[in-house]
C-alpha cells in the first residue's frame, strides 16, 4: 500500500479529533443577550473602547484582576519580604497552580483542592485547611468573579442572590456550633463522600443523551428562591467546617432540580463561592480573629498564583461543553475519595463513608428526578400556552 493511500485513510481520523475538539473544548461562550447582540454586530468603524469592551473583552477580562492584584502583591512583597517562606510553604502554590485553574473551569472553589491536600497530603489540622481554603479563594474566585462579569458571560443572578443570604447566617452558625462538633478525620470523610455522592449522581444525570438544559432557572417564583436560600445555608455550614461547599450544594441544585445547564451553573457558582469567601475569610479574620500563623504564611505565597490561575480557569472553562465541565468533577472527586482511602482511615469510618454515599446518590437522585419532573411540566405548560396561540 502506498503511502499517499496510508495518508488519505488518516484523515477522517483527523477530521473526527479536530470536530470532537471544537465540540467539545472550543463550543464558546453563552454571553448575556445584550453583548451578544453587541458582539454579533460588531461596529464596522470601532473605537479603543469597542475593540476593548467587545472584540478583546476576554482577554481584558482576565488582566484586570492579574494586574490589580499582582501590583499589589509585589509591593507588599517586597516590603515584608515574602520570599524566604517559599523554602518551606512551596507545597501550596504548587498545588494551587491546578488547584486554582480547576476552580476556575468548574464549580469546585479552589478548597476543593487545597482542602484535600492540606489534610489528607500535607496532615495539617482541618481548620488551617479550612482557613487557607477561605482565603485563597477570596483572590482566586473574586478574580474569576471580575473575570466572568467582564466577559458577560450569562450566570443565574437569582442563585447568587439568595444563596448569599442563605450562606452568610449558615457560615456563622456552622462555624460556632456545628464546626467543633467532628474531628479532623471525620471532617475529611464528609467532605469526600458527600461530594462523591453527588458526582455519581450527576454522572447517572449526563448518562441521557442530549438531555435538555435551561439557560436559566424557568418560571422562578417563592418556593425556587425558598430553595436556594435552604440551599445557601446548608452550603455555608460546609463552608464553615471544609472551606468549600456552597459552590458544590448550589450547582447541584441548580442542575440537578430546575435543569440548569452547567455552562451557566459553572459562573454562577463562582460568583457566589468568591462572595462567601471574602466574608468567611473576615469574619474568621477580624471576628474570631484566630486564623493560624501557618495559614497566613501559606496564604501569602499563594496569593499570586490563585490570581494568575483562576481567571485563566474562568477564561478556558467558559468555552467548555457543559459535560467537559461535568467530567471535570467526576475526576476531582474521584480523586478525592482514592486520597481519603490512601490515608488509611479506620473502619469504622470508612462504613460511615460508604453509607453517606449511598444516602447521598440517593437524595442527589431524589432531587434529578423531581427535577425531570418540573421539566415536564414546564413543557407541557409551553405545549398548552403555543396550542393556544395557534387556535
Amino acid at each position: 500500500m502506498s503511502n499517499s493511500e496510508n495518508n488519505n485513510k488518516n484523515i477522517p481520523e483527523e477530521s473526527n479529533f479536530l470536530k470532537w475538539c471544537k465540540k467539545y473544548l472550543l463550543e464558546g461562550q453563552q454571553l448575556d443577550e445584550k453583548h451578544a447582540e453587541k458582539v454579533n454586530n460588531f461596529p464596522e468603524n470601532p473605537t479603543v473602547g469597542d475593540y476593548l469592551l467587545i472584540k478583546y473583552r476576554k482577554f481584558v477580562a482576565v488582566l484586570i484582576p492579574f494586574c490589580f492584584v499582582h501590583v499589589i502583591w509585589w509591593c507588599t512583597a517586597f516590603r515584608y519580604n515574602f520570599f524566604p517562606l517559599y523554602q518551606n510553604y512551596w507545597h501550596m502554590p504548587v498545588t494551587m497552580i491546578f488547584g486554582a485553574l480547576v476552580a476556575g473551569m468548574t464549580a469546585e472553589g479552589a478548597g476543593a483542592v487545597a482542602f484535600p491536600v492540606m489534610t489528607l497530603v500535607l496532615h495539617l489540622d482541618p481548620t488551617i485547611a479550612r482557613d487557607f481554603s477561605l482565603m485563597g479563594q477570596s483572590i482566586g474566585m473574586m478574580s474569576s468573579l471580575v473575570c466572568v462579569i467582564f466577559m458577560k458571560v450569562k450566570f443565574e443572578a437569582m442563585a447568587v442572590l439568595f444563596g448569599t443570604a442563605g450562606a452568610i447566617p449558615g457560615f456563622i452558625f456552622g462555624v460556632h456550633f456545628f464546626d467543633p462538633l467532628f474531628t479532623g478525620a471525620q471532617k475529611k470523610m464528609m467532605f469526600v463522600s458527600i461530594w462523591t455522592a453527588f458526582a455519581f449522581a450527576l454522572g447517572l444525570l449526563n448518562a441521557q443523551k442530549k438531555r435538555p438544559t435551561f439557560v436559566k432557572i424557568p418560571e422562578f417564583c417563592f418556593w425556587k428562591g425558598f430553595i436556594l436560600f435552604i440551599t445557601g445555608i446548608v452550603g455555608g455550614v460546609f463552608d464553615a467546617f471544609a472551606g468549600s461547599g456552597i459552590d458544590i450544594c448550589m450547582f447541584s441544585i441548580v442542575t440537578l432540580l430546575f435543569r440548569v445547564s452547567e455552562k451557566t451553573a459553572t459562573p454562577t457558582t463562582m460568583i457566589l463561592k468568591g462572595v462567601v469567601s471574602v466574608f468567611g475569610f473576615w469574619y474568621r479574620g477580624v471576628m474570631m480573629g484566630d486564623i493560624s500563623e501557618t495559614a497566613w504564611k501559606y496564604f501569602a505565597v499563594t496569593i499570586p498564583v490563585v490570581a494568575t490561575m483562576a481567571p485563566i480557569g474562568s477564561f478556558l472553562g467558559s468555552h467548555l461543553h457543559r459535560q467537559v465541565i461535568a467530567a471535570l468533577i467526576y475526576i476531582l472527586e474521584i480523586a478525592s475519595l482514592i486520597g481519603f482511602l490512601l490515608t488509611n482511615p479506620s473502619w469504622w469510618l470508612i462504613s460511615i463513608a460508604v453509607a453517606i454515599i449511598l444516602f447521598g446518590f440517593g437524595f442527589f437522585t431524589l432531587i434529578a428526578k423531581s427535577g425531570e419532573v418540573l421539566m415536564r411540566k414546564s413543557e407541557e405548560k409551553d405545549l398548552k400556552i403555543n396550542l393556544k396561540t395557534i387556535a
